[in-house]
């Protein structure tokens, strides 16, 4: 990442031990992980400064409970910067069990990006009658700047403003594991928005 000019100097090493995590394929491809945080080694939200957002134009970020203050104050410093902030739902029983916070997170008009999966927008809008992929996008839209919801293997629902596309997998390749696709997804539409393409392009 270094020989492609990732800068490393807000990088911070802390003793102690990292996540652990079981992740779970079928033969189709989906999964489900089982992360171990009780002992991990966390960033403090006192730890963090100014100088870490310098030359920053995205903040990129996953929802989690555990780390909720951290979250919070590094969306303030961001938003004293001008930079934008992303947030990935993480995980449709993170959303299920703290859903609450959630909502005041992303109705705090902070979150520029949101990023989900129709399980996780199935758990946000779990007391509307009429939930769907698209209802939830709208949902979403009404908080953020742009809304993503990505539907694995049959397409992706994008909305920025007025504009709303819908657009479909490609299915040439067969799923043996989807383990971090969303990830790689939220990489390459983020790439996108920083490279300047539509809305389209960028799913």
């Amino acid at each position: 990442m270094g020989s492609s000019g990732v800068n490393f100097s807000a990088l911070r090493i802390k003793k102690g031990p990292t996540t652990q995590c079981v992740c779970l394929v079928d033969a189709l491809g989906n999964h489900t992980m089982r992360p171990c945080l009780s002992s991990v080694v966390k960033i403090q939200a006192d730890e963090l400064t100014k100088e870490d957002f310098k030359g920053v134009k995205w903040l990129v970020m996953r929802y989690g409970i555990y780390n909720l203050e951290v979250i919070h104050a590094v969306i303030q410093m961001a938003k004293e910067e001008g930079i934008f902030v992303s947030l990935d739902l993480t995980s449709f029983e993170l959303v299920r069990n703290f859903r609450g916070p959630l909502l005041k997170l992303l109705q705090s008009g902070d979150i520029d990006l949101c990023f989900a999966n129709e399980d996780e927008t199935r758990e946000l809008l779990r007391d509307d009658e009429n939930a769907s992929p698209e209802a939830a996008l709208e949902f979403l839209a009404k908080h953020c700047q742009w809304a993503v919801v990505a539907l694995g293997y049959n397409r992706c629902l994008a909305k920025c403003g007025r504009e709303m596309v819908r657009v479909p997998a490609i299915r040439k390749a067969k799923t043996t594991d989807a383990i971090r696709a969303g990830d790689l997804f939220a990489g390459g539409f983020l790439y996108g928005l920083v490279k300047g393409l539509s809305l389209e392009e960028c799913c």
